[in-house]
């Protein structure tokens, strides 16, 4: 039987790229799962070896390289037209994170058919299919499963050159690093699952493309960037800084952040997701003078968050820079 539903986020444990698994958990699940044995020619460019944004695949006889990807997660708002919008932005996220232009993407949806009425998942998918269609990519059916708990994404398959990725193990001392979105998605989503506040600068900054930061970062000459999503800016970050074997330092004041954000951490709406981030990356991170409200500001969970840049991105602030490898893989000045 359906029911009338008013709070669609209130059928979720958790909200977006919050409710990722832990990323100290996921590594340890797929330690070792590398694909370098079986793929004797190299054709995989971009695998699972840093926990890069999408698997990169070169075309023997083509001048593209394929971009696989696939992304999905639990309701982040209540309006479920907005929620399918945010979901194909963020699957969309990983073929930009990469350099890449997306071709086609297929849906992913599950959908707890006795609770929740169907109209509400057809808004969702028709909010998918106008981003997808904004960012000039075909949608051709998907897969649907009965689930206790409603999710919804997509798998996006597009090209990209070879020669010209956007990687996180190709960062070099002495870059500058740029954000291209604001952060605090994660506490303003947080804030709207617990009390029914509606944040349009947050949806807004969810819903917004990263195609035209990529195609500016590649048209600079970057070439090492990942996007910023559930481990947050830390947490990617960590990643990038990791793999190319660097020290991130991190300039707290000028790291942008959405209007009510601080306000959100100061009155307690921290996903766990966001503690988690912030326990993961503390070990390997100097937190210097920051306080607790910053370091949890800069580990919040980001559902569709911006692209983080090893190198100037005109018309997007720089927010720190890559140093020779250090004690810690991050300094927070």
């Amino acid at each position: 039987m359906t029911v009338t539903v008013e709070r669609l986020t209130q059928y979720a444990h958790g909200g977006g790229c919050a409710c990722k698994i832990p990323p100290g958990e996921l590594e340890d699940v797929v330690a070792g799962l590398t694909a370098a044995p079986r793929d004797p020619n190299g054709e995989l460019l971009v695998g699972l070896d840093t926990g890069d944004d999408a698997a990169v695949v070169r075309m023997p006889g083509s001048p593209d390289a394929v971009v696989a990807t696939a992304d999905f997660f639990t309701p982040v708002v209540d309006d479920p037209y907005d929620w399918g919008r945010i979901a194909a932005a963020n699957a969309l996220s990983d073929v930009y994170a990469v350099g890449g232009r997306p071709l086609v993407a297929v849906n992913l949806l599950a959908w707890p058919r006795d609770v929740l009425p169907f109209d509400l998942a057809r808004e969702a998918l028709r909010g998918g299919l106008d981003v997808a269609a904004l960012a000039g990519c075909h949608v051709g059916g998907g897969h649907s499963v009965d689930d206790p708990e409603p999710k919804y994404g997509m798998a996006v398959t597009g090209v990209a050159d070879p020669d010209r990725l956007l990687r996180n193990d190709t960062g070099a001392p002495g870059l500058p690093l740029t954000l291209t979105k604001p952060l605090g998605v994660g506490v303003l989503n947080n804030r709207h699952k617990s009390t029914g506040e509606v944040f349009p600068q947050a949806v807004a900054a969810m819903t917004a493309l990263n195609r035209d930061a990529s195609a500016a970062a590649l048209a600079a000459g970057a070439r090492c960037a990942t996007d910023v999503t559930g481990f947050g800016l830390l947490g990617h970050l960590y990643k990038l800084a990791r793999a190319s074997g660097v020290t991130a330092v991190v300039d707290a004041a000028a790291v942008p952040y959405l209007d009510g954000a601080r306000e959100a951490v100061r009155d307690g709406f921290v996903s766990g997701g966001t503690r988690r981030n912030l326990g993961w990356v503390a070990p390997h991170t100097d937190f210097g003078a920051a306080d607790e409200e910053t370091r949890l500001l800069l580990a919040d969970a980001q559902t569709s968050g911006g692209l983080l840049v090893a190198g100037e991105v005109p018309g997007h602030p720089v927010v720190g820079e890559l140093r020779p490898a250090a004690e810690s893989a991050i300094v927070v000045r």
